[in-house]
């Protein structure tokens, strides 16, 4: 195996074992066993915790970018936003960049992990943007939405119907005109995802 391949290898043991514990919780002795190697060896391919940590981090990021313009190609407006969005609901169902996301919101603590994430999070936009030609009241509800998205596939909370008022979300979106970016085959996918997500249970 390469180094490169090698590094990829470290990379998606990252990607897994961050997502579940975080920057602070996780041991690059856990990543390096997952990935095969001795701890030793990963940092001659990764300086720092930290260094590791940004770039499974940035290869969630690259992953929803590459996803986006799959999806929007030749489209645009709010046709290539929804189709974004039903994207969005795709990848998602993979709990691992699911999860890594929300841990690069909880390490913000670190200024150094916070810079990365603040500037890939605005070329997200900035990618976004240029590829739809939307403005701001378009790609606003769409990316809070996409942190609903987030949380309610995290906590499975789909069944909990209370929640949208008793509505299903492609209801929920008739009722409200623009409210909700994504179609209903894309909620359907979260939901989908909700679904067959494995959500551990309290040890005792």
């Amino acid at each position: 195996m390469s180094a490169d391949e090698r590094r990829q290898a470290v990379l998606a043991a990252a990607v897994h074992e961050f997502a579940r514990a975080g920057f602070a919780g996780t041991s690059t002795e856990a990543i390096a066993a997952r990935a095969g190697i001795s701890q030793p060896y990963l940092f001659r391919l990764f300086a720092s915790k930290r260094e590791l940590f940004i770039a499974a981090v940035d290869r969630c990021f690259a992953r929803v970018e590459r996803r986006f313009a799959e999806v929007s190609e030749g489209l645009e407006g709010s046709e290539a936003l929804e189709a974004m969005g039903e994207g969005y609901a795709e990848l998602i169902s993979d709990r691992d960049l699911l999860l890594l996301q929300l841990q690069a919101y909880a390490a913000s603590a670190d200024e150094g992990i916070a810079a990365f994430v603040r500037r890939r999070y605005v070329e997200l936009v900035t990618v976004i943007a240029e590829r739809t030609g939307l403005g701001p009241d378009e790609l606003r509800p769409f990316f809070a939405m996409g942190m609903l998205c987030n949380v309610s596939t995290a906590l499975g909370l789909f069944d909990v119907d209370q929640l949208w008022g008793g509505l299903a979300w492609s209801e929920h979106a008739e009722a409200r005109p623009g409210a909700c970016p994504l179609s209903e085959a894309a909620s359907d996918a979260v939901r989908e995802a909700a679904a067959t997500t494995h959500h551990p249970q309290p040890q005792a």
